[in-house]
């Protein structure tokens, strides 16, 4: 009997460490805030000053759907490439996971990147942006909401480009994302 009991507590553990095997994005950005080769900021919404904007009617629900931003970003040197290589790898792992829904690719002079989303169609609760450049490093994005529509992000992007925000507040990260 103690060896049935042994062989099930065994199965058990077995069983619920295969099934937390996969990082979560969350559980990514906790385990490397602290680590150097990353920068790493939690920002509020209100940080874009967007009440100070002229907003249409849509944009002004887009822009009040939001949260905050969670900004990760691994900055690459010739010391850490490696490194580089290895997390630009765990994240692109985590990503594919099917919780995330693919909005957009992007394929820009600076970089390539993926718009993805978790939540429905109608009531977005993330989305994260990520995006590498060989040179520079990866920036990953978690935009946190409440019920954000699909559409709200282009009218977001919209309502940014219409404010004077130029990275205030974001120190070494934003030197990190301009230059």
């Amino acid at each position: 009997m103690k060896h049935i009991i042994k062989f099930i507590g065994l199965a058990v553990v077995v069983l619920v460490s295969s099934c937390a095997s996969q990082q979560s994005l969350q559980e990514y950005y906790v385990d490397n805030k602290e680590n150097p080769n990353f920068i790493s900021l939690d920002i509020p919404a209100s940080i874009l000053k967007m009440e100070e904007v002229e907003l249409s009617s849509v944009q002004k629900e887009a822009v009040e759907s939001l949260k905050k931003f969670n900004l990760l970003a691994f900055k690459k040197t010739s010391d850490n490439a490696a490194d580089y290589k290895m997390e630009k790898a765990r994240v692109k792992e985590i990503l594919k996971d099917d919780e995330f829904v693919e909005l957009m690719k992007i394929n820009s002079e600076y970089g390539k990147g993926v718009i993805k989303y978790i939540g429905d169609e109608d009531a977005i609760d993330e989305v994260i942006i990520y995006g590498d450049s060989k040179d520079k490093g990866f920036a990953l994005v978690r935009v946190l909401g409440k019920g954000m529509n699909p559409a709200h992000i282009v009218q977001l992007m919209q309502a940014i480009q219409k404010s004077d925000y130029d990275g205030e507040g974001l120190g070494e990260i934003g030197k990190f994302l301009k230059g």
